[in-house]
């Protein structure tokens, strides 16, 4: 928190969850901004369904822990009619702090639950010491979040993939699997049966960051298993801040183009009927 920052104390203008965050400018335009991008996404992709319930997925980063508050703030102010479940899925990682999200978010009144399945062992099991977990752990933890979905009749899983996550996404995917493909903002799991939210697409990761810190959420660190995300992801993060900081605004312009896509000016036979094009013969 920086120097100088008040708190606001027992305000009749904020949530309860917010009574300590800083009551400067700075900070109230960042939680603005924060709150736009996220009703602008529920919107744009017709999110909600009221009555129903969501189980939001908390990891203990800066993103899933962004993502609850806004999601709570939201739902304070009459905007969010649906049910929030918090959830956290301990994969058995070694020292992760069991007490930190628990007790977290009982001190908030946040209804939650805590899952324990030891798919640490699983990953470390199949791939060689040297290799990187994140993608084989994460295909896990999504399958045992759908389940805990379903048990809790939840109809959405919500996730806290931001802007930049889903723009390092489309450049892997550009670069090294020969398609254009990013990550939804709403998707339908295989067994149609739950949907997948991505309600921070629109969200900066800085924002989010300096979010975390002014709130000063516990943070549990995403390395506890000595395995970091590959190089491929290092190289497309760092390849978007270095657009960003040659020409500042790319990274909403990039996002900008994701939803507005041209068939017709791309090279996909499935998506546009190219063989049947053909121009107006003269009379």
């Amino acid at each position: 928190m920086q120097s100088g920052d008040t708190h606001v104390e027992g305000s009749l203008d904020v949530p309860p969850f917010l009574k300590d965050a800083p009551s400067s400018v700075e900070f109230n335009k960042l939680r603005k901004r924060l709150l736009r991008n996220v009703r602008q996404a529920i919107d744009d992709f017709a999110m909600v369904t009221p009555g129903e319930r969501w189980l939001v997925a908390l990891s203990g980063g800066k993103d899933s822990y962004g993502l609850l508050a806004v999601l709570m703030d939201l739902k304070w102010r009459g905007l969010l009619p649906v049910e929030l479940l918090a959830c956290n899925l301990d994969q058995g990682q070694p020292n992760f702090p069991k007490h930190i999200l628990p007790d977290y978010l009982k001190s908030l009144g946040v209804p939650h639950r805590i899952e324990y399945q030891d798919t640490y062992s699983v990953v470390t099991d199949k791939l060689p010491e040297s290799s990187t977990y994140c993608s084989l752990c994460s295909r896990l933890r999504r399958g045992h979040l759908y389940r805990i979905a379903r048990e809790e009749g939840c109809s959405a899983l919500v996730l806290g993939h931001h802007r930049e996550d889903i723009l390092e996404t489309f450049f892997m995917n550009l670069f090294h699997g020969g398609r254009l493909a990013a990550m939804p903002a709403k998707l339908l799991n295989d067994e149609g049966d739950v949907m997948v939210l991505r309600p921070l697409s629109y969200c900066a990761e800085a924002d989010l960051a300096r979010f975390a810190d002014a709130m000063r959420f516990p943070i549990i660190p995403c390395d506890l298993c000595g395995s970091q995300d590959g190089l491929q992801r290092n190289a497309m993060k760092a390849m978007l801040a270095d657009i960003e900081a040659r020409m500042p605004g790319r990274k909403d312009t990039m996002i900008r183009a994701l939803t507005h896509v041209r068939p017709s000016h791309l090279l996909d036979r499935n998506l546009f009927d190219f063989a049947t094009l053909s121009a107006r013969k003269p009379e």
